[in-house]
């Protein structure tokens, strides 16, 4: 159940974190942010054609899950390297910048996916977001926004050893850039944004990419074991023109498909 005021329902542009935070804050549209990995790699799968099927659960279940929707599973990273065999799809984005003759894959995510579904079971439409897709999606979500939506942005977080949820700066960057594009398309839509969504978009315009990117905690993590790649291909901004949209199972790309406009939340003006 949500506190008074935590829905952020007096404003039609809305951000909070994490799993429980997308339960938290219901909206008309809303907008999954994984930097490091999740939604950069849906994003250069849906550049490349391939419709990314979410999944929950990294076990024998992705395996059976891939199997039902004729899809390559995606391994781990570092599963893929103690394979030793670069053909082998991972979460990490690199390994798909170069992948050919893939049409379906399965991304296991507990994270990404789980904020992703628990969206879609509110009743919102889901778009993944990431530095390399911000504006794009922006630009997606502005006519919509202009005909009185509301839209949640959703940096997903990372977790800390004991499993609470660990804010992670890089995911406010990519909400912030998301929700800067909005607000820069339509000044008179800043005072529509709740003061979570402009906390965002002021971290968004204080960072200095990609070195921000590769000296936070996150970029650290990945670069020191070994996939610097994936950071420096995470801190491209606005090289996409992608939009990947979750269709029932699968996130695809919007600007072919034509989904039923939801019913619209109202907000008080």
């Amino acid at each position: 159940m949500t506190l008074p005021g935590h829905d952020q329902s007096a404003s039609r542009i809305r951000m909070e974190w994490g799993p429980t935070g997308a339960t938290a804050v219901p909206a008309d549209y809303a907008v999954v942010v994984d930097v490091l990995s999740f939604t950069t790699t849906l994003s250069v799968a849906i550049e490349r054609g391939i419709e990314v099927f979410p999944f929950r659960w990294r076990d024998s279940r992705a395996a059976e899950h891939a199997m039902r929707h004729g899809a390559t599973l995606a391994v781990g990273r570092f599963e893929a390297l103690s394979r030793g065999d670069a053909r082998h799809v991972s979460l990490s984005p690199a390994s798909l910048s170069e992948v050919e003759g893939i049409e379906r894959l399965v991304l296991p995510s507990p994270n990404g996916s789980t904020i992703s579904f628990a969206l879609a079971d509110s009743g919102a439409q889901v778009v993944g977001a990431c530095l390399r897709n911000a504006g794009a999606v922006a630009r997606w979500l502005a006519p919509r926004v202009a005909e009185g939506a509301s839209v949640v942005v959703v940096p997903g977080g990372e977790r800390w050893y004991d499993d609470t949820l660990r804010p992670a700066v890089e995911d406010l960057w990519g909400a912030g850039a998301v929700l800067a594009g909005l607000i820069d398309d339509d000044a008179a839509l800043e005072g529509s944004a709740s003061p979570e969504a402009r906390m965002a978009v002021a971290a968004w315009r204080a960072a200095r990419l990609p070195d921000d990117l590769l000296h936070c905690a996150s970029g650290v993590e990945l670069t020191e074991v070994g996939f610097v790649a994936d950071v420096e291909i995470a801190a491209q901004h606005d090289v996409s023109e992608v939009v990947p949209l979750l269709v029932d199972e699968s996130f695809r790309d919007a600007s072919v498909l034509r989904p039923a406009a939801p019913r619209l939340r109202r907000v008080d003006p």
